[in-house]
């Protein structure tokens, strides 16, 4: 269990889409809209490991055909929130920084990101067996134990970006009106790349 601590926590330290949304939910819609986005993403990823368990994941594994489905509709919707983000208005003098948003709509965002990105489902089916003991010990038992503690530790290293990308932001953009109109579309910006790199995402 330390050895898979020790690594997932190197893992983390690699930006990836989970990353890129957390901070960038936050710098939009605060410190509550960030936290709301890092449970949204544990909670997928929660799903995938309950799909690992199962081996629904080996399905995204042998057929091209869902694999493709599901990465052409993730990046579809990522860049749908992008387009979103980079053309919404604020209105004269709202800071965007702080102004009110919409946790669930976070939360359900979030959750469909991770949802549907097929690499993270195959990196669950592959990641997780390579640290099942064998010890006798049920295997599937496990694997949500494994899982579980990925997703807590998730839970944890999301906490604490939304708390640095809170300062940073506040810093940076809450001081400086003309700075803050432009948030909107570094997120957009954020969300379309982030869709376009999973649309040329390959299954291997």
């Amino acid at each position: 269990m330390v050895t898979f601590i020790l690594i997932v926590l190197m893992l983390f330290l690699i930006p990836g889409p989970a990353v890129l949304l957390t901070i960038s939910q936050t710098v939009k819609g605060g410190k509550k809209n960030g936290m709301i986005t890092g449970v949204g993403i544990a909670v997928g990823d929660l799903v995938h490991t309950c799909a690992a368990v199962l081996g629904l994941s080996a399905i995204l594994m042998t057929s091209a055909l869902a694999f493709e489905i599901v990465k052409y509709v993730g990046a579809a919707y990522l860049i749908y929130l992008g387009i979103n983000a980079f053309i919404e208005k604020s209105k004269k003098g709202e800071k965007p920084v702080t102004k009110k948003v919409n946790s669930t709509l976070s939360f359900h965002q979030a959750l469909l990101v991770e949802l549907l990105n097929p690499k993270t489902a195959l990196f669950f089916l592959a990641f997780l067996p390579q640290f099942v003991q064998s010890d006798g010990s049920s295997v599937t038992i496990q694997l949500l134990i494994l899982g579980l503690t990925f997703v807590l530790m998730s839970i944890l290293y999301t906490t604490l970006l939304v708390l640095l990308a809170s300062l940073v932001g506040n810093r940076l953009f809450l001081k400086n009106s003309i700075n803050s109109q432009w948030i909107g579309k570094v997120v957009g910006i954020v969300y379309v790349g982030l869709g376009l790199k999973l649309a040329f995402q390959n299954q291997e």
